[in-house]
């Protein structure tokens, strides 16, 4: 895994709207690098998505951030996580 990156080039500039992602560390702030590479990703485009983080982070580190976040992470996407990984489906809001 990748672990000196330059986060703004990795990631479309508008999923860190709020924040410089050029100073972002892929160790002291994969809580929220990880929900923001996956918030705005669909059916179509989580492998690509996906991939892209995983070059980054284990499934661990992936899965236990996505499902303690207090970013807006779909359903959908934990889904899609879940399924990926084989692991139990998780959510992040009450159905």
């Amino acid at each position: 895994m990748e672990k000196h990156v330059n986060i703004a080039k990795r990631f479309p500039k508008h999923l860190f709207w709020d924040m410089d992602a050029n100073i972002l560390s892929v160790e002291k702030d994969r809580s929220i690098i990880i929900p923001r590479a996956l918030f705005a990703t669909t059916k179509n485009s989580f492998e690509k998505d996906i991939q892209n983080l995983e070059k980054l982070y284990s499934k661990n580190e992936i899965t236990s951030i996505l499902r303690n976040t207090k970013e807006h992470i779909s359903n959908e996407v934990c889904l899609l996580v879940a399924k990926r990984y084989k692991i139990k489906p998780f959510f992040r809001y009450s159905l």
